[in-house]
């Protein structure tokens, strides 16, 4: 079993409240916070507990009680929308109004981290679930950080148990992946120890809506259309990590499994994603089966937008095209979009946010290419 265990102390110093409501600053971060920690094992040393999602979705439900979160995801409608693929369809009317606004370039991947817009040291200490920090053993101490990950709500969510991992929150790291932050993703979702949690990544210009290094996930217990999509292997590393592209889908992408051990593949997979954010190529990221196969998709619809090249009936729609959204689990603002969904309408929907057949050929190429110590053909 795992050192998961949960402990109210935390390790910078201060007063029980914080400075106040709309803080997660280093006053709000200090020894005496009542602010939990859920401590896991390194990844592949042993297996997880079953208690992280029974924590996650405890403190969850306790955020929803106390009037936490813009909407109640189970009054919001749910459909599976028939067809080949198995798109769902999840109704949230005027979720755009209430989320916090998007505060920077939509067409830039990379962009510097800026205080003075919206980021996750300015939301209350009350959405925070707990702390998720690394120890190096069964029941050794913490690697502890002056900079500790956290586990937030999500206040506007799309699903049970949404949330947000903000790796070393009081870094204010912007929107881009790097080892480590991905390693601590691929370990929240093995921790989750059910293929039912997913975790997702938007890099800026794929939807991301805030530029603070943050990931997203939620709990449905059903199979996403990207899960089901059949494959084709076209590489194999040296570490035994497979490399596929999607067959047959919408949106072009590439399927990371397989390796030696856990953080070969977590490694391979933010390898890949550090070459297209250094590339300016947005991009998004599916987490799934408790971190046993990642989907990465490749998307262009904010650049095809900004010219003027997505219809305006899909423009109306008002849906991003997000990590979510790209893997099958389609949010709609409008209830008629969601009355009318078909299978049809969100492949239309799907198919201007793909990059064409031959552009993901080149960056595929790419992509290998900078693997290349590790490949095998």
């Amino acid at each position: 079993m795992s050192s998961a265990h949960r402990s109210n102390d935390c390790h910078n110093g201060g007063d029980e409240s914080g400075c106040g409501r709309h803080c997660l600053s280093r006053c709000c971060l200090r020894q005496g916070t009542r602010l939990p920690l859920y401590c896991f094992s390194k990844v592949g040393k042993v297996e997880p507990q079953a208690n992280f999602l029974e924590s996650l979705f405890k403190q969850w439900d306790d955020r929803k009680v106390k009037g936490l979160l813009h909407h109640d995801t189970n009054a919001c409608g749910t459909k599976s929308i028939p067809g080949r693929y198995g798109f769902i369809a999840h109704l949230i009317e005027g979720r755009d109004l209430k989320k916090r606004p998007t505060e920077f370039r939509i067409d830039e991947v990379l962009q510097p981290f800026d205080e003075n817009k919206f980021n996750f040291t300015k939301i209350g200490q009350e959405e925070v679930l707990f702390r998720f920090q690394e120890s190096d053993n069964g029941n050794a101490s913490v690697i502890t950080s002056e900079s500790p990950n956290v586990i937030a709500i999500n206040v506007s969510p799309i699903g049970y148990g949404h949330v947000l991992l903000i790796p070393c929150v009081l870094d204010c790291l912007p929107q881009r992946i790097n080892k480590e932050s991905f390693f601590l993703a691929m370990s929240m979702a093995k921790e989750a120890n059910t293929p039912y949690f997913r975790v997702g990544y938007n890099s800026l210009g794929a939807f991301a809506t805030i530029n603070h290094l943050h990931f997203q996930a939620f709990y449905l217990a059903e199979t996403f259309a990207v899960e089901k999509a059949p494959i084709q292997t076209i590489a194999t590393l040296k570490t035994g990590v497979k490399i596929c592209r999607l067959v047959d889908y919408p949106v072009r992408g590439l399927l990371f499994a397989g390796g030696s051990n856990f953080k070969d593949l977590s490694d391979t997979v933010s390898a890949a994603c550090i070459f297209l954010q250094d590339s300016g190529i947005p991009y998004n990221v599916l987490i799934s089966d408790s971190g046993g196969r990642i989907f990465l998709l490749l998307q262009c619809f904010a650049e095809k937008r900004s010219r003027g090249e997505v219809s305006q009936e899909i423009v109306e729609t008002q849906m991003n095209p997000a990590a979510w959204e790209l893997s099958g689990y389609l949010v709609m603002k409008r209830r008629k979009d969601f009355e009318e969904a078909s299978e049809d309408t969100v492949l239309s929907f799907l198919n201007q946010t793909s990059v064409s057949a031959s552009i993901f050929g080149g960056i595929s190429e790419s992509i290998l290419e900078a693997l290349c110590d590790g490949f095998q053909p």
